[in-house]
């Protein structure tokens, strides 16, 4: 992807420590790049036999639940974006599910808890993620569904070599699930240990999941009507009747208290994934399309628009001027984030995105960013309104509060963190698939074991406090961090990219999009320059904690970068030589054909591929 003119880059040179691990992958064929180099294997084996970017995409998907499930699940979610080469407008697949019937305020409460746990069926909200891959293939595709989850079958039912990651997790909460989630156990350590790497692991039972909703499908007269009926049997069908009858028996929750799920058959059977129409704003030479607010992608938006305005030199994210107004425009986005940001009602006010994204208010805003850092919550007043300000539980542990890691959860008695997973999708007729999956990792909820996963923890991403666009309601989408981007010019995708890490998503998408639409870097280089973010904001995850001022760093950003920033007040955090950012991104250019694709080095883990 071409990014500027020379004059408008950064002018000075990438460093030694911003040279690239690996070539940015270029070619003009195809193009996938997620995180497991299985599912990347998988979405280039659909293009070579002909599939879409949308098949390719649907069909990585899958495998992820398997390849990866400390990262996401069948029981979780998905944020995903589509676009063509044919200039229409880009789509949300929206996969978020909302807050079951049962799940109020007074419920919790009820409950003895003053937020919503961090693991535990309790903190479910309705699975999305199979319905919107799904509605996908469905609307978008051409392959039949049997085909497109026969990869995903092939490895849960007879096995794939396990990460070390996966290992460490369930090592980490292996007291939890051998004391409180028995059938976790019996799924994640049939030997009575954790699996160690290279091993091969099997679920048969989630491989048989998959062979249902295939089989209720056959004998449909098309394709959409096979995969309209595997919809049916997931959400009113084996699928939701399992889970309804599973998370009605208390059960050890993030608080370390037990109680029972509220979600039932119902609330699956009335929800519905689908598309929306992406946010978009014309920034820094191109359009940036993200999700409305009832997710996180808003604040790269907003965090693009207050930088535009700085000459490129000064929002260098490798010196220490460009880190610093970096970190303080991130700051002032997530806090209108997590005071604005949500799914409201249609007889509430709703969230005045117009407003947050005007030239006058962002004006404004960037008159905010001073010379030191900012150690205090501070949201604006859009349309003169009085914003929510959620209640901020301090902490100076960085890990604790969102740091090095990704999402936060699971239980006291073996504490350990989810994440997420991305993938990137380019084919050669220009569409461009980029998602999120994320939830219902192993360690979330104990397994449900008529189904072989369990169910995820978004719910914890509401505020039981009254008076917020994110307080819990039912029926209404918890304010999720899963935040793909895809950019376009003149109406055509040009990029697709995004990153696992939770509150950090956008923070790291920001500094990728500085250091190539600004700097001149190649997608490598970007994807694997120092990478830094802040803590200073409420976390979205439980327990629900903030740094004030706080600032995790790469080591590599250089003792002359952090030091300067520590004496402006930043409270530092070095997260290690290479620790953050997780993204994977391709590129097409619409002129030439030419496509890209770059990946994470970091965790030995995430894979391009590409011809």
């Amino acid at each position: 992807m071409s990014t500027t003119s020379p004059s408008t880059t950064f002018v000075r040179p990438p460093s030694a420590a911003e040279q690239p691990t690996r070539p940015t992958l270029q070619g003009t064929f195809g193009m996938a790049a997620t995180t497991h180099w299985i599912a990347s294997g998988t979405a280039m084996s659909v293009l070579e036999r002909g599939g879409t970017a949308v098949d390719a995409a649907c069909a990585a998907a899958f495998v992820l639940h398997v390849v990866e499930p400390h990262l996401n699940g069948p029981g979780g979610d998905v944020t995903g974006l589509v676009a063509t080469a044919d200039g229409a407008p880009p789509q949300v697949l929206m996969g978020q599910g909302p807050a079951p019937a049962a799940a109020t305020p007074e419920h919790f409460r009820a409950e003895g808890l003053d937020l919503v746990p961090g693991a535990g069926a309790l903190a479910a909200a309705v699975p999305g993620a199979v319905d919107a891959w799904l509605v996908l293939l469905r609307d978008r595709g051409t392959w039949e569904l049997a085909d497109v989850l026969a990869y995903a079958v092939g490895y849960a039912r007879h096995g794939h070599p396990v990460l070390a990651r996966v290992g460490t997790t369930i090592t980490g909460v292996a007291e939890l699930f051998t004391e409180h989630w028995p059938t976790s156990a019996a799924l994640w350590m049939p030997s009575g240990a954790a699996p160690t790497a290279g091993t091969s692991i099997e679920n048969p039972t989630y491989a048989a999941v998959l062979e249902r909703l295939v089989d209720a499908g056959r004998g449909r007269p098309s394709r959409e009507a096979r995969v309209e009926a595997a919809r049916s049997a997931w959400g009113e069908g084996f699928v939701a009747d399992a889970v309804d009858a599973f998370v009605r028996t208390p059960h050890r929750h993030a608080s370390g208290t037990d109680h029972a799920g509220v979600l039932r058959g119902e609330d699956m059977a009335e929800f519905s994934a689908g598309f929306e129409d992406a946010v978009t704003l014309d920034v820094m030479g191109v359009t940036v399309a993200k999700t409305a607010a009832w997710g996180q992608g808003p604040v790269l938006l907003q965090a693009m628009a207050l930088l535009d305005t700085f000459s490129p030199a000064e929002v260098d994210p490798s010196t220490a001027d460009g880190a610093h107004v970096v970190l303080e425009a991130l700051k002032l986005a997530l806090a209108d984030r997590d005071c604005w940001y949500g799914d409201p009602g249609p007889e509430e006010e709703q969230v005045p995105l117009t407003t947050l994204l005007s030239t006058a208010y962002t004006a404004e805003r960037r008159a905010l960013v001073g010379d030191d850092a900012s150690h205090v919550l501070r949201p604006g007043s859009p349309d003169g309104r009085t914003p929510f300000v959620p209640p901020l539980r301090e902490t100076y542990d960085a890990t604790a509060a969102g740091g090095a890691a990704g999402e936060p959860t699971v239980a006291r008695s073996g504490s350990t963190r989810g994440d997420t997973c991305h993938l990137d999708v380019v084919d050669r007729w220009g569409t461009v698939v980029s998602a999120t999956p994320s939830g219902g990792w192993l360690q979330s909820s104990p397994t449900v074991p008529e189904l072989g996963f369990c169910l995820g923890t978004r719910l914890q991403m509401t505020w039981l406090e009254e008076g917020s666009p994110s307080t819990l309601r039912p029926g209404r989408r918890p304010r999720t961090t899963l935040t793909p981007t895809l950019l376009l010019r003149d109406g055509v995708p040009v990029a697709g990219l995004g990153s696992p890490g939770g509150d950090q998503q956008d923070q790291w998408q920001l500094t990728y999009l500085l250091r190539t639409l600004l700097g001149g870097y190649t997608p490598q280089q970007a994807v694997d320059a120092p990478a830094l973010h802040t803590t200073s904001m409420a976390g979205s995850f439980w327990p629900r904690t903030w740094t004030p001022g706080g600032a995790v760093v790469e080591d590599r950003l250089g003792e002359d970068v952090i030091g300067s920033l520590e004496r402006r007040g930043h409270v530092v955090t070095r997260a290690g030589d290479w620790a953050l950012g997780r993204l994977s991104v391709v590129t097409r250019d619409p002129a030439t054909g030419l496509l890209q694709a770059a990946a994470n080095p970091r965790g030995d883990q995430g894979y391009a591929v590409g011809r």
